[in-house]
């Protein structure tokens, strides 16, 4: 039986349910969020996470006024507090709703619902992307927002899990009682508030036929960072189930609820497969883009120049602690990066 089916059934030794059950290691309801709403108890979920319908006329939403809209994410977001665990965090994600070419930024309009339920704001991380629709009379978009909130000052929160690269993995301090010693966190920096992540499009490895999926490296993070293995992270509006995905991937328990009996079945496939091996989806620790290596007049790479200043750093740091053949070693590679510096061209094309 797959997930998809009515009632409870059991997929190997993960139990899994169509309705709220406080056992099961993915609640997958197919029907309005309240509904499943109001059938957890307070404070079950350590994570809230979803990305709202915006109102903008797509086949899943019911044409509504922005004041009825605000109203009814108002009564969704006060459920969503309620079941939150006092050490838990909800993360909305959202873009602009647009109306006669005006913009209007959800996260703003619905910011004081939060701040009424007393959730406290920890940052508003802008998502920026490539692809999206062109515009003729304003600035493309190429973002959106997640405002995370938290519900006490006590709140979950692991940074190494999620740390980047540094862009000087190397670089050491030049000076001081450090001198010589790594300045940065050898696991990688913060990842700041900006992340850039590819937008689910046409040929993205994780589409389906939702036209408004975000990526699962994107809920990834959040989960890793927000919440400990063994903890619930709901979805109030899962879609295709990308936030059960990034749960279940890395050992926490899911659940949400989608209206839509297509959707639920696709999400509920996806889930299958992930527990499978088998779901594709775009690696966390990919880069977005990887230009070609530049090549200059002799042949070198500009993988040779980012080596040389490397060796450069690591000549700099030992002149620092008294060695005087690092000076000139240090020297003899600061003139190779700079022939390379100089002499880049792109690589030929046939």
């Amino acid at each position: 039986m797959t997930l998809a089916g009515i009632g409870q059934a059991a997929a190997g030794e993960r139990r899994v349910s169509g309705e709220w059950s406080a056992e099961a290691d993915c609640v997958l309801h197919l029907g309005d969020c309240r509904e499943l709403l109001a059938e957890m108890p307070d404070g079950a979920a350590r994570l809230v996470v979803t990305s709202p319908p915006y109102n903008i006329g797509k086949p899943y939403e019911r044409a509504q006024t922005i004041e009825e809209y605000v109203e009814a994410q108002a009564e969704v977001i006060e459920a969503c507090a309620r079941v939150l665990d006092e050490r838990g965090s909800l993360c909305w994600q959202t873009g602009n709703y647009v109306r006669r070419s005006e913009i209007i930024p959800l996260d703003a309009l619905l910011f004081p619902i939060f701040h009424g339920l007393g959730l406290k704001m920890r940052n508003r991380i802008v998502w920026h992307f490539e692809h999206g629709l062109h515009c003729s009379k304003r600035l493309s978009g190429r973002y959106e927002t997640i405002s995370w909130f938290s519900k006490s000052d006590d709140y979950v929160f692991n940074l190494d899990p999620i740390r980047v690269p540094q862009k000087y993995p190397n670089k050491r301090y030049f000076k001081g009682p450090r001198a010589g010693q790594l300045s940065g966190n050898p696991l990688g920096k913060n990842p700041g508030d900006v992340w850039i992540f590819p937008n689910v499009k046409h040929n993205h490895v994780e589409k389906t036929e939702h036209p408004c999926q975000y990526p699962v490296e994107l809920v990834e993070r959040l989960v890793l960072s927000l919440t400990d293995p063994g903890d619930l992270v709901l979805d109030p509006y899962m879609g295709v189930a990308s936030t059960a995905v990034a749960a279940v991937r890395h050992g926490r328990r899911a659940a949400g609820a989608e209206i839509d009996a297509e959707f639920h079945r696709i999400g509920a496939e996806r889930v299958e497969a992930e527990w499978a091996g088998q779901l594709r989806t775009r690696p966390m620790d990919r880069p977005v883009y990887e230009p070609p290596a530049a090549v200059d007049r002799a042949g070198r790479s500009s993988g040779d120049y980012d080596r040389g200043q490397r060796v450069l750093e690591g000549s700099q740091a030992g002149s620092a602690e008294g060695d005087g053949g690092e000076v000139v070693r240090g020297e003899c590679c600061y003139q190779a990066v700079e022939g390379v510096r100089s002499s880049w061209r792109a690589p030929e094309r046939s």
